[in-house]
């Protein structure tokens, strides 16, 4: 076996670490602008449906490179794997630099065309946070792309501790900036950038060091190579499509909700931020997949590749029994960290419990596409997952609150009709997987 129990347990463990870490300085976050009132709570939650889009499509593009260094790495082929790493920084950099000028540019207006039925003071606090933190999309793009190629080495304890540092700026930024210093949503938007400002600077110079087994080292793996691009794209577009459409949907479905009022803004922000624990293992999981199916596939040990995936798939399992388990014992008291109104703690609660028995289809319908990707079979992924979203979660979403006059608990059945078409696809797709990976 290509992986030893050791070797997945130093590879997996600092992910979920990591993955922790993100969430609960998300959850934080909201904790904290929740001190300064809805309308800023609400504000920020507009803002980060369209920057997770930025994110997300960010984080395609290091997948694409990751699975291509991935493979090399399992055919030895590690001058390869270097240059893909050079490739995969100037990609995520030429990106990310056209959306922070993108969010720049338009601004408030961007914020209104997509939200135009928000309350004057949710879009106000909306424009503020969306000002500040696109001027940290390049620098994103950098830690991604440095803690992607950490992973495909199988070395996920850098980009752990890159995290940890960066998290730990933004939550002692928030407080400062929160509670010290009275900024209200500023507060939040300055650590953030300050934070991967940092992370970017760290990664860049941990991700030049020659004793890497895949590092760039000079100039010459930053010179554009059409080959080697159109390797890391033909995953990261597919992916980045995926992930676009995916967020545009989110990003629909945030509009719908905002003409329910505030208090259903608040409490669908508050729920999704919650539930974002439920998926920790999972999002993990998933990383480690990329990796280690990439490898495999890379080494031709496709049979491998299946039966890791079965692993971790069962382990996710496992994790989610614990998680789900806590969550619903102790609902009532998470949703009063964030004082919402009654009314909106109520809506808040019940979405976190009907969230929870429906994590028993998620791990098949996201984490498990990932050995798809890491085989090459991103278009398949891509064309499933798109036509899912749109058909079944926005059309289903849009019949139970504007036809059927469920409220925002519609959002959630319209997406739990999506997990199920896409697991019953993908685990039919994985049967099949030995016969249609492919290699670089």
């Amino acid at each position: 076996m290509l992986f030893s129990k050791k070797d997945l347990i130093k590879l997996l463990g600092p992910l979920i670490v990591e993955q922790i870490m993100t969430v609960l300085v998300g959850m934080v976050d909201v904790v904290m602008v929740a001190a300064v009132g809805e309308a800023a709570v609400s504000g920020v939650a507009l803002v980060d449906s369209i920057s997770i889009l930025i994110i997300q499509l960010l984080a395609a593009l290091a997948t694409g490179g990751a699975v291509v260094c991935s493979q090399y790495i399992g055919k030895q082929r590690l001058e390869a794997a270097c240059h893909g790493a050079g490739q995969l920084i100037l990609i995520t950099v030429v990106c990310s630099v056209l959306f922070a000028g993108t969010a720049l540019l338009g601004g408030r207006h961007l914020l209104e065309l997509v939200f135009g039925q928000a309350e004057d003071a949710v879009m106000g606090n909306a424009a503020v946070y969306f000002r500040i933190t696109a001027l940290s999309y390049v620098f994103l793009a950098l830690y991604n792309s440095g803690a992607a190629l950490f992973r495909s080495m199988g070395n996920s304890r850098v980009s752990m501790m890159a995290s940890l540092v960066m998290n730990g700026i933004n939550i002692v930024g928030n407080a400062i900036c929160i509670y010290g210093l009275r900024m209200g949503v500023e507060g939040v938007a300055w650590p953030t950038l300050v934070s991967r400002i940092v992370a970017a600077v760290l990664m860049g110079y941990l991700v030049t060091r020659p004793g890497n087994v895949i590092h760039v080292s000079g100039l010459k793996d930053l010179m554009p190579d059409r080959v080697m691009v159109m390797r890391i794209m033909g995953v990261g577009i597919p992916s980045g499509l995926e992930n676009g459409m995916f967020q545009f949907g989110k990003i629909a479905l945030q509009s719908l909700v905002s003409t329910l009022g505030t208090a259903a803004i608040a409490s669908f922000a508050v729920a999704s931020n919650l539930v974002t624990l439920q998926y920790l293992p999972g999002n993990a999981l998933g990383l480690g997949l990329i990796t280690i199916v990439g490898q495999c596939v890379g080494a031709g040990e496709y049979e491998q590749a299946k039966q890791y995936t079965r692993k971790l798939i069962l382990a996710n399992y496992g994790f989610l029994f614990v998680i789900c388990g806590a969550m619903v014992l102790f609902s009532h008291s998470i949703v009063g960290i964030y004082h919402l109104s009654p009314e909106a703690s109520e809506l808040a609660r019940n979405m976190i419990l009907m969230h929870t028995a429906g994590m028993l289809i998620w791990p098949l319908a996201f984490p498990l596409p990932n050995t798809l990707r890491a085989g090459l079979d991103a278009r398949f992924t891509m064309a499933v997952s798109v036509f899912s979203m749109w058909a079944f979660r926005i059309g289903f979403a849009y019949l139970f609150v504007k036809v059927w006059k469920v409220g925002v608990m519609g959002v959630w059945w319209g997406m739990f009709i999506d997990w199920i078409f896409r697991a019953a696809v993908f685990v039919a797709r994985f049967r099949g997987f030995s016969s249609r990976a492919r290699q670089v």
